[in-house]
């Protein structure tokens, strides 16, 4: 005899709700397969021979990885947010950061919009108002 939980959702609703929080990318299992590779890159970059190699001709660097044209591309143009839509994962994509000689802080404030600093203060501020940012079908 089973007992099911009758508040039990199923795991593609539940998935499917967190598509819907806007500005937020949650890494899921979808979102690992479709950017392995990506990752896997980036994860070389903590090797300084490697970080060397990629500043040197960074195209032909990401040539080497069966990347999609898309990953590569965000990566070329420091697109981080694309990267993540493309299946990054922030914490892989810190070695391109710290291979730019920028901070974890000054990464995350491109992806806002915000200057570094104005982004720094809205944090410790305690963050943005998650009023209209619930949903991107509701507007609460």
């Amino acid at each position: 005899m089973t007992i099911e939980n009758p508040k039990r959702q199923d795991i593609h609703e539940y998935l499917a709700e967190l598509e819907d929080i806007p500005g937020t990318r949650v890494f899921t299992t979808a979102r690992a397969r479709k950017g392995y590779w990506l990752n896997q890159f980036c994860m070389t970059l903590m090797k300084p021979e490697n970080r060397e190699r990629f500043k040197t001709d960074e195209r032909a660097y990401l040539d080497e990885w069966p990347m999609t044209e898309a990953q590569k591309q965000a990566v070329l143009n420091r697109d981080y947010n694309a990267a993540l839509d493309e299946g990054g994962n922030i914490y892989f994509l810190a070695k391109v950061f710290f291979t730019d000689n920028i901070s974890f802080l000054q990464a995350v404030g491109t992806m806002t919009g915000m200057p570094a600093e104005e982004y720094q203060a809205m944090m410790i501020a305690g963050g943005r108002s998650p009023v209209g940012l619930r949903s991107k079908k509701e507007p609460y």
